[in-house]
C-alpha cells in the first residue's frame, strides 16, 4: 500500500491507433455475444441433464444453434406497445438495461499489461483500457443498469411490472453494499483499484486464498445482482407473471434477456479478475510451464475460469429453490452487510499490523482472539435473547383461537398459534339422505318410499 493510486503507471494504455481500439472494442462485444449464445444453450443442456431430459437437440449440431434461432424468432415477432404505457420511457428502458451491461468489460484484462501480443504488426496489451479507479467504474456501471429494470416496470402502466421493478430496486440496493465492501478488501491487499494492477498483485497467491470471506460474499452478491435463481425475485413467474418485463415482447423483451446474460458474464469476469488470478494459469500448470502466462495463452485461462463461474450459475438454478422475499432481504441486510463490514475491519487491521512490521504469528494470534471474542459475545447474546422470549411466551395470557379467515382471506398462523382442527365428514351411516323433492325422505306406512311431494 505504499504506492499511491494517482501515481500508478498506466502509460501502456491509450497509445493504440484508432483502428486497433476499434478492433478491441468489436472483440469485447463479440466475446460477450458469443459467450451469451453459448451460455443459453449450455444452461438448457445442463439443466436437462440434471433433470434426466434431452434438452435442445434440433437446431445445429447437438442443438448448439438453439439460442441463435430463439434470437431470430424474437426479432421477427410482433412488437406490441401497451396503450397505458409511457411510450418514450417504455422504449428506452430495454436500451438502458442492455448498454451498461456491455460497458464494464472494457476494463477487464484478458492478458498481461505488457505488449505481449501483436495484432497486424502492432504490439498491444490484451485489454481495451484501464483506469486508476477501474473497479469504481464497474460499480457505477452496474448501478446504472438497474434503472432500466425500474423504468420498465414503472412505464408499463401495470401492477405486476411495477412490483417487479420495485423488488429489483430493493434487491440491488441491498446487495451492492456488501459487494462494495468485498471490493474494498481487495483494494486494501492490492493497493490499487486498477484491474491490471490487481491481477499483478496475485502473482504469488490468488486473493481467493488470502480473502476467502470476501470471495464468498461477492459470489452471493453477484447472484443477487444478476437476478438469478435462487434470487430471481424481480421476475419470479409464480407470483409476478414475469415481473418487470410482463408487458414487453419481441426485440425489447430479448434485450432484457440479453442484459441478464451479459451481466452474468461481466460479474464472472470481475470475480476472476479480483479473486481467481485473472488471466494467470492455474497453479499446477504455472509451476512447470513458464510460457503459460505469456502470449495468447492467458486468454485461454481467463475464458476457462469465466465458463467455470457460468456453470456455477447454472448449477444453482438447477438445484436451489427460490427463496422468499423476506429471506432475501434478511440475508442481505442482517448477514452479508454485517459480515462484510466486520471482515473489512479485520483485513484493514491485519494490513496495518503488517505495515508496522509485526510478525505473522502475532497477527494470527490477534485475529484468532478477536474472532473468538465476537463468536462468544454473539453466543451469549443469542442465549439470553432466547431465554427472554421463552419467558414472555410463558407469561402471555392464552389468546383467542386462531381464525385463518378472519380478514376475509387465508393467512398462515404466527409463531405460537395453531390452526383449528379440520372438520371431518361424518360416517356414511350417519348422513341424511336428501332428495330434490323435499328436505327429507318420507316413508309410507306400507314401507314404500314416496317422493315427499
Amino acid at each position: 500500500m505504499n504506492t499511491l493510486l494517482a501515481a500508478e503507471d498506466l502509460s501502456m494504455f491509450g497509445t493504440d491507433p484508432w483502428w486497433l481500439v476499434a478492433i478491441k472494442a468489436v472483440f469485447c462485444f463479440a466475446f460477450l455475444m458469443v459467450t451469451v449464445l453459448f451460455s443459453i444453450v449450455w444452461e438448457r443442456k445442463v439443466v436437462a441433464w440434471m433433470q434426466l431430459r434431452i434438452g435442445p437437440n434440433r437446431h445445429g449440431p447437438w442443438g448448439m444453434l438453439q439460442s441463435l434461432a430463439d434470437g431470430i424468432k424474437l426479432m421477427l415477432k410482433e412488437d406490441v406497445i401497451v396503450r397505458r404505457a409511457d411510450k418514450v420511457v417504455y422504449v428506452l428502458a430495454p436500451i438502458v438495461a442492455a448498454i451498461p451491461a456491455f460497458m464494464a468489460i472494457a476494463v477487464i484484462p484478458f492478458g498481461p499489461a505488457g505488449n505481449e501480443v501483436s495484432i497486424f504488426g502492432q504490439r498491444t496489451t490484451m485489454q481495451l483500457t484501464d483506469l486508476p479507479i477501474a473497479m469504481l467504474y464497474v460499480l457505477a456501471i452496474a448501478s446504472v443498469g438497474i434503472y432500466g429494470i425500474v423504468l420498465a416496470g414503472w412505464s408499463s402502466g401495470s401492477t405486476y411490472p411495477l412490483l417487479g421493478g420495485l423488488r429489483s430496486c430493493a434487491q440491488m440496493i441491498s446487495y451492492e453494499i456488501a459487494m462494495g465492501a468485498a471490493f474494498a478488501s481487495v483494494f486494501l491487499y492490492s493497493g490499487s483499484m486498477s484491474t491490471s494492477k490487481i491481477v499483478e498483485a496475485q502473482a504469488d497467491r490468488w486473493f481467493v486464498v488470502l480473502l476467502p470471506v470476501s470471495f464468498i460474499i461477492y459470489i452471493v452478491t453477484m447472484v443477487g445482482e444478476t437476478n438469478r435463481a435462487p434470487f430471481d425475485m424481480p421476475e419470479s413467474e409464480g407470483d409476478l407473471v414475469g415481473g418487470f418485463n410482463t408487458e414487453y415482447s419481441s426485440i425489447k423483451f430479448a434485450m432484457f434477456m440479453l442484459a441478464e446474460y451479459v451481466n452474468m458474464v461481466t460479474v464472472s469476469a470481475v470475480s476472476v479478475t479480483l479473486f481467481l488470478g485473472g488471466w494467470r494459469a492455474p497453479w499446477p500448470i504455472s509451476t512447470f510451464w513458464e510460457g503459460a502466462n505469456h502470449g495468447w495463452w492467458p486468454m485461454l485461462w481467463f475464458v476457462l475460469k469465466v465458463q467455470l463461474l457460468l456453470f456455477f450459475f447454472i448449477w444453482l438454478r438447477g438445484t436451489l429453490p427460490r427463496v422468499r422475499y423476506d429471506q432475501l432481504m434478511k440475508l442481505g441486510w442482517k448477514v452479508l452487510i454485517p459480515v462484510s463490514v466486520v471482515w473489512l475491519m479485520l483485513v484493514a487491521t491485519v494490513r496495518a499490523l503488517r505495515n508496522e512490521n509485526y510478525d505473522f504469528q502475532t497477527i494470527v494470534l490477534y485475529v484468532a482472539g478477536a474472532v473468538l471474542a465476537v463468536l462468544l459475545l454473539s453466543f451469549v447474546a443469542d442465549l439470553f435473547r432466547d431465554r427472554k422470549a421463552k419467558e414472555a411466551e410463558r407469561k402471555a395470557a392464552p389468546e383467542a383461537p386462531f381464525d385463518p379467515m378472519a380478514g376475509g382471506f387465508p393467512v398462515p398462523p404466527k409463531p405460537g398459534q395453531s390452526l383449528p382442527p379440520v372438520p371431518r365428514r361424518r360416517p356414511r351411516g350417519e348422513r341424511e339422505l336428501i332428495v330434490s323433492g323435499g328436505p327429507d325422505t318420507a316413508t309410507a306406512s306400507d314401507g314404500k318410499e314416496t317422493d315427499g311431494v
